[in-house]
């Protein structure tokens, strides 16, 4: 029995940018028996072979932090109507535990990350980018939030890594990464307009095939 191909849809943009929220609202509407959810975040590079203090001194906001090979993979996979078997990473260690997430195929299948349009292979497989373009002050508050809420940081910390290697990676790469968008969303979840258009489309693309 033959099936459709499901369609993948790339979501990305800068740290704190709202990329989550806007998966989250495509989840929603569209339906999440109808989805995939592969976040990049999943594909940071295993780290535990390192000491704790170089584990911290990585940057992980350039693209060969990630295993991006593997996420390519995942999503081949999918295609193909196969499980994969999701990375969990521990932000507060900077290691990818021994645990993985199973993911079935559905008719949807959307990848999530800051970097995702940096690779072409990547690029090339998404049927729809999205990137979300959202201020930079707002950006880092909301990075700040997370951080400190989610992966147990301080806000030092936060501080010296935004300084450090957010910034300039987001110039360098993600940045330079918007022209290969579909659809720029300013403002992210917030965007109900955008928002509303990307779920139309994907709705009618899904019943064309």
């Amino acid at each position: 029995m033959s099936h459709p191909e499901p369609l993948v849809i790339g979501i990305a943009g800068g740290s704190g940018s709202g990329k989550t929220t806007v998966a989250q609202e495509i989840l929603n509407r569209v339906g999440a028996s109808r989805i995939a959810y592969l976040p990049h975040d999943a594909y940071y590079k295993d780290l535990s072979g390192l000491p704790p203090a170089q584990r911290a001194d990585v940057n992980f906001d350039h693209p060969n932090s990630l295993e991006t090979e593997l996420l390519i993979e995942h999503v081949l996979h999918l295609k193909n109507y196969q499980l994969v078997e999701l990375p969990v990473y521990d932000f507060s260690c900077h290691s990818r535990t021994e645990k993985t997430i199973t993911i079935a195929p559905r008719r949807v299948i959307i990848v999530e990350g800051i970097l995702i349009y940096v690779e072409p292979k990547l690029r090339e497989i998404c049927d729809i980018k999205i990137f979300v373009d959202t201020d930079s002050d707002l950006r880092f508050i909301r990075r700040l939030q997370r951080d400190i809420t989610e992966r147990g940081r301080t806000t030092e910390n936060v501080i010296h890594q935004y300084l450090k290697t957010v910034r300039p990676m987001h110039l360098d790469f993600v940045e330079p990464s918007k022209r290969y968008a579909d659809i720029i969303i300013p403002e992210g979840g917030f965007n109900t307009a955008a928002l509303d258009m990307v779920v139309a489309r994907i709705e009618a693309m899904l019943r064309q095939e």
